[in-house]
């Protein structure tokens, strides 16, 4: 009998480095399915990139020749010395802020309006202006006046006119205004925000470290309120700029009645049943009460229309297209123009802030050519880094050590770093509504010791010599260290003073007189001393050819700044090529616009604050009569910390 096996039940061996088939082919399917996305997302990249890049070079080769029309600044943004460069393809992702025109192409464009037979009328579009500095307004005010005095027509429209946009206004040969706009004037000034309660609560220390009696930058740092002193200064300040203001308003147009709404508006507004635009024109301060449509209607008596388009249309020449078909000369032999704008800040930036290593980079760069006849530096800043100042001045340094003319044109701004960065010049000019002086410095350094205690954490540790660790973030500064801290404040205000005294042939007493951190207005500037002439960006070229023993009319401005890239040129071409009409709203939509901006800077101030940590030459008083519109990086960390709290 044979012995059969019986059967086993015993579960078959399973390897367990190797995963069952079944899971295997679900992490494969996944796999492929995320490539597949991973893939599609680059293609489409891809295709966006090149299709953007298509659209901006044919937008070039397809710009038409200028015909005969309306020249149109729709001035939908502020006018700065020198724009921010917009980040590549920012207007597809939603992140395209209000546009900034460099001055010198509003006032080339103008001038050169002026005297073009193609240009029938000049028409400024101010519904959405974001401002610009007093001095800034002047210059381009005056340009479009001399296109009235010519004879050619300039009409203004607006919903509601800014201060600064009637600035603009008066000189036009009719201005509009939107029959349930009008326009209120606020004057300049408002309150500032103080951030010492807030600091208070959060448990931070703000260590100051300062010199000047009105270097009031550090204040909303340090108290809940504006000092005596700061008030005195800010005061004199903004009614000389405020006098100014009313004085070219009368000039540019003296039947309208201005004071009565700078005194008693309500009165004028109640009277005319609260219709502002109604009042605004018995007032003489406007000329015309209409629509867009009426508006256009009156361009095109001048300007022509298309009988094919619809009603208000005419015929329009682009800002833009104005500007390339009007480049600046390139004849004749160079002078540098080195455009020092925005904060001054230590390293390399791109345009619209003054980077030390950046613009030392230009300088030198631009000398090392060697055909270089003088050089003008344009200086439109509140200051920043005292380190960065130096090193521009000793980067201007070396061009006088070149034998060449130094010039300094200041434009709406140039305080504090922006006035060090001055010093070398051989001659400053200035306007009257400059903002200047602010000869001061202050370091701001926060400590959280306070804050991290009330969540239950503190520091300790070991320390090798009395300013080991110092300074303590954690733990807070020493009395040593702060002792310190400012003798170096205070040494770098006596270097300040000593460059001043150097450059303006003054007693370093006096330099200190009219120091201490005080601002000044460029007509006063001009009388102690800190300003040697009124003149605009031109005028300081004339000047700086004439000490090179050149003919001003034979030569050219050779700006000393770093190009475009590529991508930032489409991203410009991109964001400027749509036309957008939209209104800027009526009058309380551009104080709430304001108020908005005004947030925007104080949530950058805190940023700021947490993250200074140099030696800072610096102006407050600055901001209140500039651009209404903020930085870029100001604008995005409010609308990141309005969407975290769910707005």
């Amino acid at each position: 009998m044979t012995d059969t096996a019986a059967p086993s039940y015993a579960p078959s061996y399973v390897d367990p480095a190797r995963p069952p088939r079944r899971k295997s082919r679900l992490v494969r399917g996944v796999w492929k399915f995320l490539v597949a996305i991973k893939d599609a997302l680059v293609l489409i990249a891809m295709l966006l990139f090149f299709g953007v890049i298509f659209a901006a070079l044919n937008a070039r080769q397809s710009t038409t020749a200028i015909k005969d029309g309306a020249l149109v600044l729709d001035l939908n943004g502020s006018i700065v010395e020198q724009p921010e460069e917009q980040a590549a393809f920012a207007a597809l992702s939603g992140q395209s802020r209000a546009r900034q025109f460099r001055l010198r192409d509003v006032v080339r464009s103008i001038d050169t309006a002026r005297t073009d037979a193609r240009v029938k009328v000049v028409v400024l579009d101010l519904d959405s202006f974001g401002g610009a500095y007093p001095a800034a307004l002047g210059e381009v005010g005056d340009a479009l006046a001399r296109v009235r005095a010519s004879g050619k027509p300039v009409l203004a429209y607006a919903t509601a006119y800014t201060d600064g946009g009637y600035r603009l206004a008066a000189n036009a040969s009719e201005i509009w205004v939107n029959p349930l706009g009008g326009t209120i004037f606020m004057g300049p000034g408002g309150n500032q925000l103080y951030y010492k309660g807030l600091i208070d609560k959060l448990g931070v220390n703000a260590h100051v470290y300062r010199v000047g009696r009105y270097k009031s930058f550090v204040e909303p740092y340090t108290r809940a309120d504006q000092s005596d002193d700061a008030r005195a200064a800010s005061t004199a300040l903004y009614g000389t700029l405020f006098a100014q203001w009313r004085e070219a308003v009368a000039k540019a147009r003296p039947k309208a009645q201005i004071a009565q709404f700078m005194t008693a508006p309500d009165k004028v507004i109640l009277a005319s049943n609260g219709n502002i635009a109604e009042a605004n024109l018995r007032a003489a301060i406007v000329d015309k009460l209409g629509d867009r449509t009426s508006f256009g209607r009156r361009v095109a008596e001048y300007a022509g229309s298309d009988a094919n388009k619809p009603a208000g249309n005419y015929t329009a020449i682009k800002y833009d297209a104005w500007v390339k078909a009007n480049p600046l000369p390139t004849a004749g032999d160079s002078i540098g123009v080195l455009t020092i704008a925005g904060e001054i800040v230590d390293g390399e930036s791109g345009p619209g802030k003054a980077a030390g290593k950046t613009i030392e980079k230009a300088v030198l760069d631009g000398l090392a050519k060697k055909t270089l006849k003088a050089l003008v530096v344009r200086v439109d800043s509140p200051g920043g880094s005292v380190m960065a100042s130096e090193q521009i001045r000793l980067a201007i340094l070396e061009a006088k050590r070149q034998k060449l003319p130094v010039v300094v044109s200041m434009g709406g701004l140039a305080a504090s770093g922006g006035y060090w960065v001055s010093t070398p010049a051989d001659v400053i000019f200035a306007e009257p509504g400059t903002i200047t002086g602010s000869i001061g410095i202050f370091g701001v350094i926060p400590t959280f010791e306070n804050a991290l205690a009330k969540i239950g954490v503190t520091s300790d540790g070991v320390k090798t010599t009395p300013l080991s660790g110092q300074p303590d973030i954690t733990g807070g500064t020493t009395p040593m260290f702060d002792a310190i801290a400012q003798a170096g404040i205070e040494n770098g205000y006596r270097q300040f003073v000593s460059r001043v005294a150097a450059s303006r042939k003054m007693t370093p007493a006096r330099v200190d007189e009219i120091g201490q951190g005080r601002v000044w207005d460029g007509g006063t500037a001009r009388q102690i001393g800190l300003v040697d002439r009124f003149g605009t960006l031109q005028d300081a070229i004339d000047e700086a050819a004439k000490r090179a023993k050149l003919d001003p009319a034979k030569v050219h401005a050779e700006y000393l700044e770093k190009k475009p890239g590529f991508l930032a040129t489409i991203a410009q071409d991109f964001g400027n090529d749509g036309d957008d009409d939209a209104g800027g709203g009526d009058a309380f939509a551009h104080v709430a616009a304001d108020r908005r901006q005004m947030l925007a800077r104080a949530v950058g101030d805190m940023k700021r604050l947490a993250t200074s940590g140099s030696i800072q030459a610096r102006c407050l008083e600055c901001g209140g009569m500039g651009p209404t519109t903020v930085g870029i990086g100001d604008a995005k960390l409010l609308d990141l910390l309005l969407a975290r709290i769910g707005f």
